[in-house]
């Protein structure tokens, strides 16, 4: 898994590329401690993302969590497969998909 930030302001997007499973989760995890304070707009590209294991979806629970907080979080380019896992698991009715 690769994680590519961009910040701009108070917005930050990680673009994440590859596999959000329980061995890469930690990864995303960390990245999301260290970069969010101070952010009030949180975006996730997930247009390379190719797979999201539980443990990818409870990172981005916790996400959601802090940035009802602070400000607000939407997830991109979401492929057909993730959309289902999200669909499936009810995230699309915690998610801002766009």
């Amino acid at each position: 898994m690769t994680i590519n930030k961009q910040q701009n302001g108070t917005a930050l997007t990680l673009a994440v590329e590859g596999r959000l499973d329980t061995i890469t989760s930690p990864e995303l995890e960390a990245a999301l401690k260290e970069s969010l304070e101070g952010i009030d707009a949180l975006t996730f590209d997930f247009s390379a993302l190719d797979y999201i294991s539980s443990a990818g979806l409870r990172v981005l629970l916790s996400a959601q969590k802090q940035m009802n907080k602070q400000g607000s979080m939407k997830v991109t380019g979401v492929s057909e497969i993730i959309m289902e896992i999200f669909e499936v698991t009810g995230f699309t009715d915690i998610l801002t998909i766009e």
